[in-house]
């Protein structure tokens, strides 16, 4: 059994393994030593040169069972037969018998094995009534047969166990890769929340920050008081923004089971990115159509989510310094437009900036979660963004946006 990374991994239970010489010598001994045995019963006593061969060949041609145990049961099987028609009815053949039918029900499917059985069966009472002179009472040729039996049921008993353990290993291995596939999946998801996380807490009050650098750099000189308003501006939220990373990094080092659940914000508080881009001098026209109250859970936030998005997209790359926002909620979902507009000719790409952001990528990741869609695109005098989200209970989710 082996582990994803490759190495061999030592099963819980290791079985102890006989080597294969030790068998073949065990074998070997038994068919030897039941060829020369004293035994009372005159057929069992191989008489003349060529018998003592017939009986002795099968301990050559057991070692080869694990390759060809069917060929190997055939010639064994023969021997058996050469040596009835010598007259010798030798224990020592029946026994490499017995263990060539091991190997061959060990080895083979079991509708095999019962067809191969039953002939080496029939075979061996038939062969054996011949040497006896056809008495069907004859207690060793009934033995013989009982032996070919058992020793069919014990290699089918040894393949299934194997294949169970085979099975149960296979089980094991697919589960152990189950469980490291689904550790990589929630750590992929850990990291991309953590991501859309930073996003929404540091996008848009970093815009607020640079339109507002930006305003008191181009004011110092002509217009120093309005360089101070901006500068003192921009400490509200350099303050939020800290507090957000700050409640961030502490969510993470205690981890989600140790520490309550921060409030998330919705369309409730949608007069607070309004008002902070406002303070960065962003005149932003809001305009709401239904009750924002009937908008829960995961759809209140991700509403929340793609207003604070369109107006930090208006801020840093819009015209005019003016934004529009309509919500409309009615009895299924709720509506959520972000219209601006753009400079006539696009302006060169800041050498300081020149890393695409992802906050889009987040929000439709964001949309998508709660079964909700969204388009961005250019429309006539400006850029619109648009969201529609269910307010249906299935939309509310387990949180797993925030």
């Amino acid at each position: 059994m082996t582990t994803t990374d490759g190495r061999r991994r030592e099963p819980a239970y290791p079985r102890p393994r006989v080597p294969w010489w030790l068998g073949d010598t065990l074998a070997a001994v038994l068919v030897v030593g039941a060829a020369f045995a004293p035994f009372p019963v005159a057929e069992f006593r191989p008489t003349g040169g060529l018998a003592v061969a017939v009986v002795l060949a099968p301990a050559a041609l057991l070692p080869l069972r694990r390759r060809r145990p069917i060929p190997v049961l055939a010639a064994v099987v023969g021997f058996f037969g050469l040596g009835t028609l010598l007259g010798t009815l030798a224990p020592g053949v029946v026994l490499a018998t017995g263990i060539a039918v091991f190997a061959v029900a060990a080895r083979t499917p079991r509708r095999r094995t019962i067809v191969v059985t039953v002939g080496t069966a029939l075979a061996v009472l038939l062969l054996g009534l011949l040497a006896v002179g056809g008495r069907v009472v004859d207690l060793p040729v009934v033995q013989f047969t009982l032996l070919i039996a058992f020793a069919a049921a014990a290699g089918d008993a040894s393949r299934s166990r194997r294949e169970y353990i085979e099975a149960v290993t296979e089980r094991a291995e697919r589960a152990e890769r189950t469980r490291e596939a689904e550790a990589s999946r929630r750590v992929a998801e850990e990291r991309l929340r953590i991501a859309r996380d930073l996003h929404d807490a540091v996008a848009h009050q970093i815009s607020v920050i640079s339109l507002n650098a930006g305003v008191a750099s181009s004011a110092i000189e002509t217009r120093p008081e309005k360089a101070v308003t901006a500068l003192a501006t921009i400490r509200r939220p350099s303050r939020t923004v800290l507090g957000e990373i700050g409640d961030l990094l502490e969510a993470l080092r205690a981890g989600a089971s140790d520490r309550a659940p921060s409030p998330q914000p919705g369309l409730a508080r949608l007069d607070e990115p309004v008002a902070g881009f406002a303070d960065a001098g962003l005149v932003v026209g809001t305009r709401v159509e239904g009750p924002l109250a009937s908008v829960t859970g995961a759809a209140d936030l991700v509403a929340y989510r793609v207003v604070q998005e369109g107006l930090t997209n208006a801020a840093k790359h819009g015209a005019e310094h003016r934004a529009h926002v309509l919500v409309a909620v009615d009895e299924h979902e709720v509506s959520i437009v972000v219209t601006n507009p753009v400079p006539v000719v696009r302006p060169e790409p800041d050498p300081d900036d020149v890393r695409g952001g992802h906050g889009l990528l987040g929000l439709r990741e964001r949309v998508a979660s709660v079964r909700g869609v969204v388009e961005t695109g250019p429309t006539p005098g400006g850029f619109r963004l648009a969201a529609v989200l269910p307010v249906s209970r299935s939309s509310d989710g387990d949180g797993a946006v925030s």
